[in-house]
């Protein structure tokens, strides 16, 4: 070899070995940026503490779907846990008493909300002939957690608010003699720990910004629907309109009910297309609130067996849609001044059974019967439109969610 080729080469080695010293210096400093965001949370030493994706455990596809995601929420829990003596210098009893706590409020519910974030990854993965990762699969089961948590914190506090008995077919949380007002701490408690597993899961993803803002915003509307509904205690049964409870249950219960988790699914599948957003929110907001006049509906005719816990609509004077078409378009004028005189008057079982009385002499049960096959009608056209996502996502949640009994 000449030996201005052998300097040629060794230039070439030089610049190689700069550029693969920039890329390897690039990809440290961008790992410190996403992982080190806020030096002013990173104490004690070992903040912030993220996950391993090779320790992930398999999401085992075979088995029933919700064993596999059960799995996950304890993984979730003992990460968690092992976190709080180090880095917040928990003592033993308050570490047991989350664990106790975290068990049994964020378990024990139908988690249709979280295993839909998963089937949205699944069936837009099909659609696109690709196969999830088990990394992909845990992590979107990690984000149904995260909204399964906040379905968790979002009712221990209604409870409170509501004075309600039981939830999930035990007393609420806050009914135990050892824990009462503590419920309240607990359940912002349970907040800020979703938002630990987010940070933990997915602070150096690129889409954790989008994930946070998605939370955010989700919450926020939930909270605004919670104002709408807790001011009707202040407001006259003349207030509780159909266009009021439309609003009430669109904000508390639609966004994070219906929207968010698919939503979730599709950021982290990397959609960006506003228009597959906006197409998505009208179809799904549209059936949160199908789903809220069927919660209304169960509240009043089902039994505390099947419903899981005992409806409380009537004693607590909610603006509920029974009571909103009952009273405001169906009445004579001698049932409106009946059903003013019995709603809203605590746990009566006297008054409540004059209310209900008066719904079945109106046809309320034949009435929702024929609502809800119109909305079914309605959102199958809806989804019959859909060109930017897999139809099969809306027609997914419709099932699952027609004619439920709980």
């Amino acid at each position: 070899m000449s030996s201005s080729s052998s300097a040629t080469t060794l230039a070439l080695a030089a610049g190689g070995g700069a550029l693969i010293g920039g890329v390897v210096t690039w990809l440290i400093s961008r790992r410190n940026r996403l992982t080190n965001v806020c030096p002013a949370t990173a104490w004690p030493a070992g903040k912030p503490v993220l996950s391993d994706p090779e320790a992930y455990p398999l999401y085992d596809l075979s088995r029933p779907p919700k064993e596999s995601f059960e799995g996950i929420c304890d993984m979730l829990i003992d990460e968690l846990l092992t976190e709080l003596p180090s880095m917040y210098e928990l003592p033993v009893r308050e570490v047991t008493w989350m664990r106790d706590m975290l068990n049994y409020n964020v378990k024990g519910g139908k988690m249709n909300r979280g295993t839909m974030v998963v089937e949205v990854g699944k069936i837009m993965a099909e659609s696109r002939g690709q196969t999830l990762t088990n990394e992909q699969l845990v992590k979107l089961a990690i984000l149904g957690w995260c909204v399964e948590w906040l379905q968790a914190w979002l009712l221990m506090l209604d409870d409170v608010m509501d004075d309600s008995t039981t939830r999930r077919g035990q007393p609420c949380w806050y009914r135990n003699d050892h824990v009462k007002k503590i419920a309240i701490n607990d359940g912002v408690t349970v907040e800020m720990a979703m938002f630990k597993v987010l940070k933990r899961h997915f602070s150096t993803e690129p889409m954790y910004l989008q994930i946070l803002d998605l939370f955010l915003e989700t919450t926020f509307q939930t909270e605004m629907g919670q104002l709408l509904d807790t001011l009707c205690m202040n407001l006259t049964l003349e207030d509780f309109t159909v266009d009021r409870w439309t609003l009430i249950v669109k904000y508390k219960t639609a966004f994070y009910s219906f929207y968010l988790p698919v939503a979730l699914g599709m950021t982290y599948m990397g959609v960006t297309s506003q228009s597959a957003y906006d197409t998505a929110r009208d179809i799904l907001i549209t059936m949160g609130v199908y789903f809220q006049a069927q919660d209304d509906y169960l509240d009043c005719f089902a039994t505390e067996a099947v419903l899981g816990k005992r409806g409380t609509d009537i004693w607590d004077k909610k603006c509920g849609w029974l009571f909103a078409h009952a009273y405001h378009h169906l009445t004579t004028k001698e049932q409106r001044k009946t059903l003013a005189d019995n709603y809203g008057q605590g746990p009566d079982l006297e008054k409540e059974a004059v209310v209900k009385g008066i719904y079945r002499d109106l046809g309320l049960e034949g009435f929702y019967e024929k609502y809800e096959a119109d909305t079914k009608v309605q959102l199958e056209a809806d989804i019959a439109q859909v060109t930017e996502l897999p139809q099969g996502i809306f027609h997914m949640f419709l099932k699952k969610i027609f004619k439920r009994q709980k």
